[in-house]
């Protein structure tokens, strides 16, 4: 009852149950907000075949461990495209694949088969690349060669043993 002589509202014409009520409902539509924005988008990192790919990992290491005993290390160009693929080594022989993989964005990436136009010296192409870091990935069926890669580059890539990658590579396998 209230003091002043008028009668009570009711609850839904008073101020403090709508501002009450406001912070769980405001919560409630964050909730859904969330929850249909998890369901309409994909993450574009995780994988599919987790088990397979964690399986692969030895045969992958020994290809790249096959690249050092090997002495194999390329040099690539990219321009407008085009990619080069300078080989030296005893990698002269069979097709070479290049991969180039965008960390976090799946459907970027770029497979291409490279055409072998004298020894050592092998092309391709591709679609021009975003600006940003690569992974590049230069392999035979015997051998691979990995590396990261900034684009728009300045210069070429190098990959294999006197690459800074494999320096890294080599001085992690030392220690």
């Amino acid at each position: 009852m209230r003091t002043d002589g008028m009668p009570p509202q009711p609850w839904y014409r008073e101020r403090w149950p709508w501002i009450l009520m406001a912070g769980p409902a405001l919560v409630v539509v964050a909730s859904l907000i969330s929850a249909w924005l998890a369901i309409r988008s994909d993450d574009g990192l995780v994988i599919d075949d987790y088990y397979k790919q964690g399986l692969a990992i030895n045969r992958t290491l020994s290809r790249s461990e096959a690249a050092a005993r090997l002495g194999i290390e390329a040099e690539l160009h990219l321009a407008d495209g085009h990619i080069r693929v300078l080989l030296a080594g005893a990698a002269g022989r069979g097709a070479l694949t290049l991969r180039l993989v965008y960390p976090t964005r799946s459907g970027m990436d770029q497979s291409v088969n490279l055409a072998a136009l004298r020894p050592g010296v092998y092309e391709g192409q591709v679609q021009p690349p975003q600006p940003g870091r690569w992974h590049v990935v230069l392999e035979a069926h015997d051998w691979r060669l990995a590396g990261d890669w900034m684009l728009p580059a300045a210069g070429a890539l190098m990959l294999g043993a006197r690459s800074p990658a494999g320096a890294a590579q080599s001085q992690e396998r030392n220690q």
